[in-house]
Order: C-alpha cells, then structure tokens, then sequence
C-alpha cells in the first residue's frame, strides 16, 4: 500500500509514533503537534526527522491543515478533564478546548482523513466530550469502533485500562463486526480476518504466551474481606495469587533491568516509614504491576508498583506486627525486602517503547517519570492500528 502520511496531535514523547513504527504500516509522520517543551525535546531526539510543531491546535488554521494532506490522525488528548480522580470538568475544563477546536475543523477540512485513531483515560467514554467525538464522527460519515483495553490482554505485566476509539471514514470497512457497545478486547474471535490480522500481531509477542498455568489460588471463604497483613484482605491476595498465576501473561523479569546500580532507585526510610502500608509490592517472578502515572517517584500511593529485589524474605514477614516495633525496628525490618522504585527504562519497556528510545541526557528522573506516566502503551495502539487500516 502507499505510505500513509499521518499526523500526530498531542504527540508526546512519540508514544503513537513507535506504536505506528511497530505496526509494520507504511507510513510517515508528516507532522507531530505539542506544547510541552519537556515532551518535544524527548520527540526531537527520538525522532530528529519529523516535523515537530510546538504550538498549539488551537494556533493551526484550516488552511494549514489543508496542507499536511494527511490521511491518518493519531492523538492522545489530555486526560485530566476525565480522570476518575480529578474535578472531572470534561469540556469545560480549558484543557479540552484544543480538542473541541479540532473536532470543529474535522468536517471543513477539503479531504477528510481516511483514518482516526484516540486514546484517552477510562472515564473519557462517558464525558461530553466523547458525546462532541461521536457526533462529528457520525455527521462526516465515520465509521467507528470503541475499546476498553488494558495490556494484561497482550501479556503484558501492567495494568493499564485506557479508553480507545479508531474510526474509518466511508465506504471503508473494518476487518471484523462492529458494535455500539465498548469492546473489552480485541476482536479476534469475530470474523477470520480479524484473526489473521491479529495473529500477525501476535508473533511479535510470542514471548508472552510460553508461561504455564501454576498452582490454584487459595479458596477465599466468607472471611475475605479480612485484613491478612499491610491493608490487604484475602481476597486481595486470592486476586494477586490468580494474577501472578496465569501462564498468558510474562513476567515481570522480561522488562527489568539486569546490570544497573539500583542504589538511587531504592526507597527511602522516610517513604519505608511512613508508605509501606500502602504499596503494591511486586517480584520479578509476579504477572502484574499496577499502572504507573506521572507521579511515581515523587509520590507514592497509587502511582505505580514497587519491586522487591531481596527475594529471601516473605512479604508477610517483614510486615509482622508493624504496629508493635519501633521506628527503628520497623525500618529493619521492612529493609530486608530491599524495596525500590522501578526505573524509566522499565516502565518504558513496560508501555512498550524500543530499546533504541532515550531521553536526553538533560531530562530529570522526575521528568522521565512524568512523561513516561502521560505517554501509553504502544503495543496495544499498534495492535489497534493493524484492525483499523487491515
């Protein structure tokens, strides 16, 4: 097929563009749209060869769209109108008003765009912004397909449920049957060309399919909601041990690290002191991680797991009756796990960015944090482009 020439709204430090790369879609990125300064220093060394726009849509006339003639969007607007745990002010949030700006665009533009492709936070599909998306989509004759989609369903250790629309303008067809339901998974089992599509997808993540089924999970009886240790229940660690033994989804091993010294990247005692409680503590060996967000690193709950490289110690053991040692006997105690941070490259391994992405040598740890937590995962985008132009 002929090189598609796509643009990249809201680019990032080029998530889309390595989902697009590991598409195997002839392609080129005629233009990559953003305001963060920090971002499009990080694009520019990753992609010195793409026209990178630091401004915003907002500042994009019409007629400069035009121009790009491009056949595919990609973007992935901010979230903070639709998080779960912010003010959730959807389009009234002023962040949302570049996206308002280009839906308004979209239907004068002289050639629609044969593709479209969006990410955003779960929360996004219920928002009136989505309802404004939906809308033009349907006034300039899209057809579109949405998803609910986390990389666990890739066999990928990381949690990460993020809202997804792809859309193909008329008389397009997609490869399987659509439907005005939120799908939860890749459409693979809906016709024989999605499958064949899909599968080609696959062998580049064989890897995460060789495990093999362990040990049943412990029975959890009506006791479940009993704390064991830290603040989990048994039926939080009924839930831990059935992750961490499905044979579908890699280890965590496969993305960490090997020869680094993790010294800047352990806790603190004051963090070990006052947080430990309340993290999700993984090993190498475990099948899950919780989803990393642009505070890891600088805060600690609900931001991201932690790793636990002092394997000769029990979880359950080094948080024994806590609430009975002091200070110093806690931080002895709850030292033996040897508990750090994942680092950039890990989580960016994780969100499946190539071994040949870094950042420049300038850019913070907190920074790398930061960006990697706005950024997504780029083996499910490919995954989903493959369905939309297939």
């Amino acid at each position: 097929m002929e090189a598609l020439r796509v643009l990249e709204l809201y680019s990032g430090i080029g998530g889309m563009h390595y989902a697009l790369k590991g598409s195997s879609i002839p392609a080129e990125v005629v233009a990559a749209v953003d305001v963060n300064t920090t971002a499009n220093e990080v694009y520019k060394h990753n992609f010195s060869g793409t026209a990178l726009w630091p401004k915003t849509i907002e500042g994009i006339t019409l007629n400069d769209f035009n121009k790009l003639k491009f056949d595919m969007v990609l973007m992935s607007p901010p979230c903070q109108p639709f998080t779960r745990i912010g003010l959730q002010g959807d389009v009234s949030d002023p962040r949302t008003k570049s996206f308002l700006y280009f839906l308004d665009i979209l239907p004068r533009l002289n050639q629609l765009p044969k593709f479209i492709l969006l990410e955003n936070v779960k929360g996004f599909e219920t928002s009136s912004a989505r309802d404004a998306l939906i809308r033009t989509l349907k006034e300039c004759g899209y057809k579109f397909q949405e998803f609910l989609i986390s990389p666990t369903c890739l066999g990928i250790p990381n949690s990460r449920l993020r809202y997804f629309l792809i859309a193909k303008a008329s008389p397009e067809l997609f490869c399987f049957e659509t439907t005005t339901e939120i799908m939860e998974t890749f459409p693979s089992s809906h016709s024989a060309k999605a499958t064949e599509v899909l599968d080609s997808v696959d062998r580049d993540f064989d890897g995460c399919r060789n495990g093999k089924l362990g040990s049943q999970p412990v029975h959890v009886g009506q006791g479940g909601n009993t704390v064991v240790f830290k603040l989990e229940t048994a039926r939080d660690l009924e839930r831990k041990h059935r992750q961490d033994n499905d044979g579908s989804v890699e280890m965590l091993q496969s993305f960490l690290e090997e020869s680094q010294d993790f010294s800047q990247y352990l806790l603190p005692p004051k963090t070990l002191l006052r947080y430990a409680i309340l993290m999700d503590i993984v090993r190498p060996t475990c099948r899950r991680s919780v989803c990393f967000t642009k505070g890891y690193g600088h805060y600690v709950e609900g931001t991201g797991s932690v790793l636990q490289t002092c394997l000769d110690t029990e979880i359950e053991t080094a948080f024994r009756s806590l609430d009975m040692l002091s200070d110093e006997e806690k931080l002895k105690q709850l030292s033996m796990l040897k508990l750090r941070y994942f680092t950039p490259r890990e989580i960016a391994n994780l969100l499946g960015f190539p071994a040949d992405f870094c950042f420049p040598e300038k850019t913070s740890t907190k920074q790398q944090y930061r960006l990697l937590g706005n950024s997504l995962n780029a083996h499910v985008v490919a995954r989903l482009l493959k369905l939309l132009v297939a």
